[in-house]
């Protein structure tokens, strides 16, 4: 019988609600049931509910934490912590002075690390614009990694994009969506390709959202000129994501709705927001959870290489971005170039600041965007069954713990 870790007295949070004084069993990589009544295993009916969405159904005593752990387990008492699964980030470049841009292992399993050092376990590996052959030699290294599982897949954004929505992407490099282009790039992941970001607008972007849906890969509207009716098309095509929604696209508007208002009144559309503070305002942010609802948001990074890294300069692409008080622009064009988020600090402002239910939260960090990838059968939830990946928080919603297929990556108090 091998030796398990049990962690208990924390408030874990479970698909539709939060248990206070949960227990957690870890057994190798993988979450299993534990051997008491007082289980984390699904969610709590909640009594009492407090202004962050935590309830107190049980009222759990030190005695019950530990009931049922047999003599050889590790018994981690986290009292006064949250337990939340580990984070799913569907659109991130870079982090720790590294892209997976480059193409290299060493490279992108510097990005892997310094996110997973912040809550994110299972991440989504993001190109920027590129010449097409340079985009299929960085799939063929980045699916490599997804085969051998540090990655969830690959994601292109770019080349298929509005050059008056480009952001920090080479205006030279953009061309328009041709069917046989996606499906060079598709095939050049070798059926690690989970999303390509397009402006569906322009010539071939409609077939090509066909062609993704039908191959099983995301079609996301992104960095898009288009207005409300070519978005309705888009969706009708097949798209089911809106890359970082508000941004790199028209603005929202009473006469021309734009692509806006469409991607968030359709429920086949997963709406991506980047909380960092600077992309959205709370206004925003609130208003998006609102109109699309919580199961319907996936919080992401859109990190590039500045990431857990300072100020200063940096590549993206064939570009290059300053990064001043935390927020990247280009050199040339003072254009956002991406972020230096890591989704605990989204987590942490997501609850502190904009004061949204951790429940919602949590979903949009880690439930909503493991179904959209089809992952959500081993990551994304607390659940028995699936892998031992989640992040430990303390009362003030810091980062102290995070834990990856059952093996700690910042054990408790080390962060």
């Amino acid at each position: 019988m091998s030796k398990r870790t049990v962690l208990t007295g924390a408030r874990v949070v479970l698909p539709g609600g939060v248990r206070e004084g949960g227990r957690l069993t870890v057994e190798g990589s993988r979450l299993v049931p534990t051997d008491t009544a007082d289980t984390a295993g699904s969610a709590s009916t909640a009594d009492t509910t407090d202004a962050r969405g935590a309830t107190d159904a049980r009222g759990a005593t030190s005695a019950s934490r530990t009931s049922g752990a047999r003599p050889d387990d590790a018994v981690i008492d986290l009292s006064g912590h949250w337990i939340v699964p580990g984070f799913v980030d569907m659109h991130v470049h870079g982090g720790g002075g590294a892209s997976f841009s480059a193409g290299t292992h060493e490279e992108s399993l510097t990005v892997i690390g310094t996110h997973r050092a912040h809550g994110t376990t299972t991440m989504v590996a993001s190109t920027v614009t590129g010449d097409l052959d340079d985009l299929c030699r960085q799939a063929g290294s980045l699916s490599e990694l997804a085969e051998q599982g540090d990655l969830a897949g690959v994601h292109y954004e770019g080349p298929f994009i509005a050059c008056e929505r480009r952001g920090a992407h080479e205006e030279s490099l953009l061309r328009d969506p041709d069917p046989a282009d996606v499906r060079k790039l598709v095939e050049a992941a070798r059926g690690q390709a989970r999303m390509v970001t397009l402006a569906p607008e322009r010539p071939g972007g409609l077939d090509s959202v066909r062609l993704l849906a039908e191959s099983g890969v995301i079609a996301a509207v992104g960095h898009t000129d288009g207005t409300y009716e070519s978005t309705l098309a888009a969706i009708e095509a097949g798209a089911t994501v809106a890359t970082h929604l508000f941004n790199a696209m028209p603005p929202l508007g009473h006469r021309e709705p734009g692509p806006v208002a469409a991607l968030l009144e359709d429920e086949r559309i997963t709406v991506e927001l980047i909380n960092d503070g600077t992309h959205l305002h709370p206004a925003a942010l609130k208003l998006a959870f609102r109109a699309a609802g919580p199961a319907r948001v996936a919080f992401i990074t859109d990190a590039m290489g500045a990431a857990a890294m300072g100020d200063g300069r940096y590549p993206l692409g064939g570009l290059e971005v300053e990064v001043r008080d935390g927020v990247a622009r280009l050199v040339e064009g003072d254009s956002i170039a991406g972020s230096t988020l890591t989704l605990d600090h989204a987590f942490r402002r997501a609850v502190t600041v904009d004061r949204l239910p951790v429940t919602d939260v949590v979903a949009a960090l880690s439930e909503n965007p493991a179904r959209l990838l089809g992952v959500d059968g081993e990551v994304g939830s607390l659940e028995p069954g699936k892998y031992a990946d989640l992040a430990v928080f303390d009362e003030e919603f810091a980062l102290v713990g995070v834990m990856r297929r059952g093996a700690w990556v910042v054990s408790p108090g080390t962060l």
